[in-house]
Order: structure tokens, then sequence, then C-alpha cells
């Protein structure tokens, strides 16, 4: 499988790449098998992911789906952005070759663990 232009463009031209210093929700995974990397932070208000930026190492199929994911997601409700699929990011860059599905289930998983963190951090104790 060739890669589509989407796919080309998300390389070219990543969409929301950087870091929000003052991030409400932030992730960093690692593929241990071939040692990609994607770190996501989060503004969010009211439920609402407002803006999202990712940083990727690794092969292009990382970058591609951490600048899909990163575009995809800002707008989104936490709850919507929970269920992000693989699928939906392949689809995003018209597809991926089945040997690079790992870098969408690690972007997957990466904004996942962004909003699990940013629930976490709701969680006040009184004393």
């Amino acid at each position: 499988m060739t890669y589509s232009d989407i796919f080309k463009d998300h390389l070219a031209s990543p969409r929301n790449a950087g870091e929000i210093p003052d991030a409400d929700a932030s992730a960093e995974r690692i593929n241990p098998v071939c040692g990609d990397r994607l770190r996501l932070t989060l503004l969010i208000s009211d439920g609402r992911i407002e803006r999202a930026r990712f940083l990727a190492y690794g092969c292009p199929p990382t970058l591609a789906c951490g600048s899909a994911l990163a575009e995809m997601i800002e707008g989104m409700t936490i709850e919507a952005a929970r269920c992000v699929s693989r699928q939906q990011i392949a689809d995003a860059l018209d597809g991926l070759p089945a040997r690079k599905q790992h870098a969408a289930a690690l972007a997957v998983e990466t904004v996942r663990a962004a909003l699990d963190a940013e629930r976490d951090s709701d969680f006040v104790m009184v004393k």
C-alpha cells in the first residue's frame, strides 16, 4: 500500500505540532517494540478539548497519526475523544498499511492516558 495524499500532507505540514505549556492534561506513550514516542498536551474547558498539541518521534506514520489525532479531537467533548478509535485515525489519513497500524494504536493509547490524567487531577481531597 502506498501512502495517501492526505497522509503525505500531514507529514509535510503537521497540524497542531508543539506543546501547550499550561496544559490541563498531558501524556506521553512509547511503543516498546519499535521505540516510537508520542506526547500529547490538551487544554480543556467545560468538558471540551479547546486545544490539542503533539510531539512525535519515530516512523512517519507516528507523526502523521499524531497530527491527525490532534486535529481530530480539537472541539470534541472529553467523552467523544475518549472513544476515538484506531480506525478513525487511519481513516483520517485515508488508510495505513497493516504493518503500521501500531502508530494509530499509540495515538489512541496516548489520548486516553491524557484524558485519564485530566480526570484524576479533578479529584480534590477535602480535610
